[in-house]
């Protein structure tokens, strides 16, 4: 197993495709980066911007090149002997015409060989009307009406266009279309006998391919009919006229609702049913990724749909062009671990990790056969290291003072999950309480549940889930997940004591306890298949719901410190004692020493370094509340009343303060597009809480309103006095953000795990929530900015330090520590891949300020020294360096190592024994990574 030492994340897309990653390779392996991290590289939708629209796992993206310009691409790699990490999407694809086995399923329905591939309730009580196409932008009666919806043909035959979709008619209404036509060809063109006498073939050979199952004999023979029928429509005016008369008939008259008669029969007999896109909140009738009705699930747990859909990612791994993959959003699984026991099975001894959010007290799974997540876990421990917890209570205070009631998270959390599933999941929560009615009808004691009292039992269940989701398999449930479920639906019915009896079947059937406590029915005579399959839907549902309700809602609607608000972190928690951060790296390199550490990914909420000034606040709880208070009294007259409310909110207003804080611009010619990305950030974010607005129900009055807020208070006019009183008190959290940056970046690449770097932020991340995190990254001036380091790093390090001083805006003291940091890594590969972690102590009077742990492995140690809350260290402008600083502060090393250590940014030695002061180590440099190679002598 090719074992990585660092990954850099790049996102690919239309403008930065295979040709162009080749350009950056070399400075990445310039860097210290050893693996690419890559976005999903397979055919998405045309113009995709994130790949995770796939329409054909088995082919590269032509958007992104050709195969020999991937071929060239994994070439120039290998030559840098690099590895490549594949983002990979087994849950999903897109809903789409250019998804040609899901438009198979439309046009063959259960003749298909892709009929079971997705996750599609066919037999759902909607379902008999067809799988819900959820992609109209208005109602259905008024879409058709307007002509919206159309009757087309062309070289794939007949279909039903809606602006850029189309859908494919079936066969038999392709039948019944072409046998019109004919009838008209044969009463008005005698003439052209040998034309209908072709057709006349080509229609009875479609009609013997009705009811056949669509093997890839018959599909041949589709698309040769097709072909033929397109050639005489191209090729024969009379025929084509004909069709464009039908074409017509069929299309109707605006004005004339009767004309549209004929095209809403037609539709009425397809396999899917064009429908109003907010419907799908209520009738959808398959599963989707989160909400999203432009992706629709798979059937992975099915061998055919694993086999089909894994076939270009297991052959270009056997060929060893991925040496490692990245399973995206495995809790959308029926069953993850018998999918990753499978992958691992075909793909062999393949690196591999998973995205997965873990709560923070749950484990990842032991038996996974992984070597861990993708980070977020130790993102958020590391991000709560440098969060103040005793001001957590300040900090309640000042915002409920501001925003008004002080509601708890966890309120908040369950009222929004319990809103999202009414609002925009609705269909999917009566999907699962169609199935537990189901087992409720075979029992005594379930006879008289009626529907909507178990999916108010399911509802207040899920809202109560700590977790994203269980792991409840056939063969039983382990004891944490029965420990969940157990206390989830216990406070349910502490909440809710007249829905005791709902409830309990909830839990029998969860927890798979057939015939338990079910006087009546024993075991034997249960549906055991039925109990599965609703248990497995409810965790499916739960991830969902946990994603819509707690990442992409609670985030944007809890602000007490929203460098909290972040995926994998708890914004209800506030801080981490050094103790807990410890334990969690001690039990990392025992148990996954080789899951990715990340700080930053393209879905974080907002940019590494964003965070890192944000809780600087944490540290300032007083001049926080009296800045937002003047802040707050300068701009009211800039709010604008939009339904007899102020635009923005007093939430929103606290939760832009915030942000301003932490994405502000190092300079001044920045702040006309950093003023456009906060407008639209803003509108997105107040879309997001679903309080002002949202996505299902815009309003556009309150959204240019909170726009124009935006724009107004960083108008950078004479007359704007919120700048003038904003700036001072911004450019002191940065200043002590970019201290924060260091620290945390060095603890990245050293603590146990593969440090992971999103796309860019070598240089500071102030980056926001996608798409702004997608935004071009400017490689040639990393690469400049490289090369300058390199060239006097060489000969005079601490000259070099002093320059990276004099202009840290410039985010070149970020990189200078990135690239030495990874070469060290690189150098004694073994301490980091193996070493055992050791937490050090530190004493004196600024002990608090030091998180300081060893790496050992051999002959070989690491010392990793990382300041933090800097504020009550050294004033804005000035480097916590020297004895000024640090007084008597020191750590205590290792035991039985030489005297002898050196610090990698500065080349200075160290001689000592058993502890070293700090301000010996942090003279000229804020962060040290100390390295010693010999054992001393017994």
């Amino acid at each position: 197993m090719q074992i990585p030492t660092a990954t850099y994340r790049l996102q690919f897309n239309v403008d930065f495709g295979f040709q162009t990653a080749a350009q950056v390779i070399s400075y990445l392996a310039d860097l210290g980066v050893s693996d690419v991290y890559a976005s999903p590289i397979f055919q998405a939708r045309k113009a995709s911007r994130h790949g995770y629209d796939i329409t054909d796992a088995n082919q590269l993206n032509p958007e992104l090149g050709d195969t020999s310009d991937f071929e060239t691409l994994m070439g120039i790699v290998k030559a840098y002997r690099m590895g490549w990490l594949q983002d990979i999407v087994p849950n999903h694809m897109a809903f789409d015409h250019e998804n040609a086995m899901l438009m198979d399923v439309l046009e063959n329905g259960s003749q298909s060989a892709y009929y079971n591939f997705f996750d599609i309730d066919w037999d759902r009580p909607a379902g008999k009307s067809g799988l819900l196409a959820p992609f109209l932008g208005r109602p259905y009666g008024e879409s058709l009406e307007n002509g919206e919806i159309k009757l087309a043909y062309d070289d794939a035959g007949f279909s039903i266009q809606y602006y850029r979709q189309r859908f494919p008619v079936k066969i038999e209404t392709f039948v019944a279309i072409l046998a019109d036509l004919l009838a008209e060809f044969k009463k008005r063109l005698q003439k052209e006998r040998p034309v209908f006498t072709a057709l006349q073939n080509l229609w009875r050979r479609l009609k013997a391919l009705c009811n056949k199952k669509m093997g890839a004999l018959q599909k041949q023979q589709l698309h040769f009919i097709k072909s033929a029928l397109w050639d005489i429509y191209c090729t024969r005016q009379p025929f084509q006229q004909l069709v464009e008369k039908t074409l017509r008939a069929y299309n109707g008259r605006k004005g004339f609702p009767e004309s549209f008669n004929a095209l809403d029969r037609l539709l009425s007999q397809q396999i899917y049913r064009l429908a109003y896109w907010k419907v799908a909140a209520t009738e959808i009738n398959y599963r989707r990724f989160f909400d999203i009705n432009e992706l629709i699930a798979l059937r992975v747990e099915n061998e055919a749909v694993f086999n089909h859909t894994h076939d270009l990612i297991l052959r270009l791994s056997r060929k060893k062009q991925f040496s490692g993959l990245r399973i995206d959003h495995i809790d959308g699984l029926y069953d993850p671990a018998a999918y990753l026991r499978k992958l691992r099975e075909k793909a062999g001894d393949l690196y591999i990790v998973v995205e997965k959010i873990l709560g923070p007290e749950e484990p990842l799974a032991q038996d996974w056969p992984v070597q861990g997540t993708t980070g977020y876990e130790f993102g958020a421990v590391l991000n709560a290291m440098f969060c103040r917890r005793a001001q957590a209570h300040r900090f309640q205070k000042i915002y409920a003072e501001f925003t008004g009631p002080d509601t708890t998270g966890p309120d908040i959390l369950r009222e929004i999950k319990q809103r999202v599933l009414t609002r925009q999941m609705s269909g999917d929560l009566d999907n699962l309480a169609r199935l537990m009615k189901q087992i409720a009808g075979t029992l005594r004691q379930g006879a008289d549940m009626i529907p909507n009292r178990l999916k108010r039992a399911l509802a207040e269940t899920l809202a109560r889930l700590p977790v994203y989701r269980t792991y409840i398999v056939p063969d039983g449930t382990g004891a944490l997940d029965r420990k969940l479920i157990q206390a989830s639906i216990q406070r349910a019915s502490r909440d809710n004591p007249n829905l005791a009896p709902e409830l309990a079947l909830i839990r029998h059937v969860l927890l798979l306890d057939y015939g338990k406590a079910l006087p009546g029915k024993n075991a034997a005579g249960i549906d055991k298949k039925l109990w599965i399959r609703t248990a497995m839907k409810f965790q499916q549902l739960s991830s969902a719901l946990m994603a819509k309700g707690y990442e992409d809602t609670f985030f944007y609607v809890y602000n007490r410190l929203i460098s909290l608000n972040e995926v994998g972190a708890s914004p209800e928690g506030f801080g981490c004692r050094r103790r807990m951060f410890h334990e969690f790296n001690t039990t990392r390199a025992r148990c996954w020493p080789h899951g990715l550490n990340a700080t930053a990914t393209h879905d974080s909420k907002r940019g590494e370094d964003v965070r890192a000034r944000i809780n600087v606040l944490s540290e300032l709880p007083g001049e926080w509340k009296r800045a937002i208070d003047r802040w707050h009294a300068i701009n009211r007259g800039l709010k604008k009343m939009v339904n007899e409310a102020p635009a923005p909110d007093k939430n929103e207003e606290y939760f832009l303060y915030q942000t301003l804080i932490g994405a502000f611009p190092f300079y001044d010619r920045e702040l006309p597009l950093f003023t456009e990305r906060i407008k639209a950030y803003m509108v997105k974010a107040a879309r997001e809480a679903k309080v002002n607005t949202g996505w299902l129900t815009p309003n556009s009055a309150y959204e240019e309103a909170l726009a124009a807020f935006a724009g107004e208070i960083l108008s950078p006019c004479e007359e704007n006095f919120f700048l003038r009183e904003f700036l001072p008190f911004q450019q002191k959290i940065a200043w002590y953000g970019i201290l924060n940056s260091l620290s945390q970046v060095l603890i990245k690449i050293t603590a146990p795990g593969i440090p992971d770097f999103y796309q860019g932020a070598e240089l500071w991340d102030l980056n926001l929530v996608d798409p702004d995190n997608r935004r071009t990254v400017d490689f040639d001036n990393r690469r400049a900015f490289l090369e300058k380091i390199d060239k006097k790093a060489a000969s005079d390090p601490l000259g070099l330090i002093g320059d990276l001083f004099s202009d840290p805006g410039d985010g070149k003291l970020k990189l200078f520590l990135i690239r030495t940091a990874l070469r060290a890594r690189n150098r004694y590969r073994a301490v980091f891949d193996s070493g055992t972690y050791l937490p050090l102590n530190v004493c004196g009077k600024y002990r608090e300020h030091v998180l300081a742990f060893a790496r050992s492995a051999g002959s070989a140690t690491s010392v990793t020294v990382a300041p933090r809350f800097f504020t009550g260290l050294e004033r804005i402008g000035k480097f916590p360096l020297g004895s000024l600083i640090w007084q008597d502060t020191e750590i205590f090393l290792p035991e039985d190592h030489s005297a002898y250590w050196e610090d990698v940014f500065t080349r200075e030695s160290f001689s000592a024994k058993t502890s070293l002061r700090i301000a010996e180590i942090l003279t000229h440099f804020p962060v040290a990574m100390l390295i010693n190679k010999r054992r001393s002598t017994p």
